[in-house]
């Protein structure tokens, strides 16, 4: 059976085919698929989304299973804030950097210690129309005072990370994609279709 994934980022497709490919005949990106759709994103969680966005992509593809996901960051102090909003907190077209900014001037004068985060990343997978398989990963952090860092996007250089004393824009893609909410969700995605199974 083909896995497809229901997105077109490289990185992504690749990790997710260097956990989960060797359940699979083939994995996919949308794009290799030869598949276009532009599911709407307006579910209030991150499972919600994902498993929407698995669902209407599968009904275009009988026959292969199909593995989507959303995520996104959780301030505590902000009432888990932006979260599902995360890639469109500063409003509908503005950018990573505005994003960021909103977030500060929403934390200004939080101290240190009331500054907890994580990243969370939700996945749905789905074959022959049904929820096959779900898992939330999630990576504990805090939010910094100022962005830190070059490398990543997103939320990530204000993400600071306590076992590698870095922000996440400081740590490169192998060492962060070995710890991330999204490498997370995948091992347990994938405990869960063993356990599966093994039933």
């Amino acid at each position: 059976m083909r896995l497809i994934i229901a997105s077109n980022n490289k990185n992504k497709v690749r990790e997710i085919r260097e956990i989960l490919g060797c359940r699979f005949d083939e994995v996919l990106s949308m794009r290799e698929a030869g598949i276009e759709l532009d599911v709407v994103e307006d579910a209030d969680s991150f499972l919600g989304n994902a498993e929407k966005k698995a669902l209407e992509t599968a009904a275009l593809l009988p026959g292969d299973a199909v593995l989507a996901d959303d995520s996104g960051l959780c301030v505590d102090a902000l009432g888990g804030a932006p979260g599902v909003y995360s890639a469109r907190y500063a409003g509908e077209g503005h950018d990573d950097a505005a994003n960021r900014k909103k977030l500060l001037e929403a934390l200004e004068g939080v101290p240190e210690e009331k500054r907890g985060a994580h990243f969370a990343c939700a996945m749905a997978l789905v074959s022959d129309g049904k929820i096959i398989a779900e898992a939330v990963g999630k990576v504990e952090g805090r939010i910094l005072f100022e962005e830190i860092g070059e490398n990543g996007f997103g939320y990530d250089s204000l993400f600071y990370y306590e076992p590698y004393g870095l922000s996440f824009a400081e740590i490169d893609a192998e060492r962060k994609n070995a710890v991330s909410h999204r490498h997370n969700a995948l091992t347990l995605l994938l405990a869960a279709l063993d356990a599966e199974e093994s039933a």
